[in-house]
This record gives C-alpha cells, structure tokens and sequence, in this order.
C-alpha cells in the first residue's frame, strides 16, 4: 500500500511542472490576445466636453487645447486650463472664444 501511495506521489509530483508551464503558457496567451485585439491607440474615443461655457476671462486661462471634430467627437472641442488648474470647456461658437483662437493662430503664424 505504502508502494502504490508513493507511486501516485511520485506521478503527481512529475505532473505539477506541466501543469504550471501549461497555465503560464495559457495566460501569456490571454494577456497577449487582449493586448493585440483590444487596445486602443487614442486615450479618449469620446466628447470630452458634455456642458460649455460662453468664456472666461482671459487672464484666467493658462493655455487652451482645441480638438477638431472627428471620429471620436461630431462637435469641435475647446478645452481651456485655468492658472488653478481647472479645465473649462468653452463654446466654440461663442465670439470671445472664436477671437481668442483667431489670436492664438496669428499668433503662430507670424512666429
């Protein structure tokens, strides 16, 4: 009996390297199909900005980001960082933020 015990230990002990290269085996091949059919190339496919506001006073405003409309978004986005640190979503069709953006490319135009 003490034989047959021993046998099945040593059977089950041979196995267990296997059965862990196995499943290291399986999980790599998860983690990599994940990584290959999932990951998206942009950080964000939706609109950013859900509310807008009309303007906030230029000396506020630290730098402003606009991202056209495109697959991720149907409306032009115009997201202003504040000196605090905030982020504000201005109205594109407002006229204070179409003269700041008019300055922002003249600015770099004559540069």
């Amino acid at each position: 009996m003490a034989r047959a015990a021993t046998a099945t230990a040593t059977a089950t002990a041979s196995c267990a390297p296997r059965l862990l290269r196995a499943a290291l085996l399986l999980l790599l091949l998860v983690a990599a199909t994940r990584r290959a059919a999932g990951a998206p190339v942009v950080s964000e496919l939706r609109c950013q900005c859900l509310q807008t506001v009309q303007g906030i006073h230029q000396k506020n405003i630290q730098s402003v980001k606009v991202t056209p409309a495109g697959s991720h978004c149907a409306q032009t986005e115009v997201i202003a960082t504040l000196k605090n640190g905030q982020k504000a979503c201005l109205n594109p069709a407002a006229p204070m933020v179409k003269k700041m953006i008019d300055r922002m490319l003249n600015k770099g135009s004559t540069n």
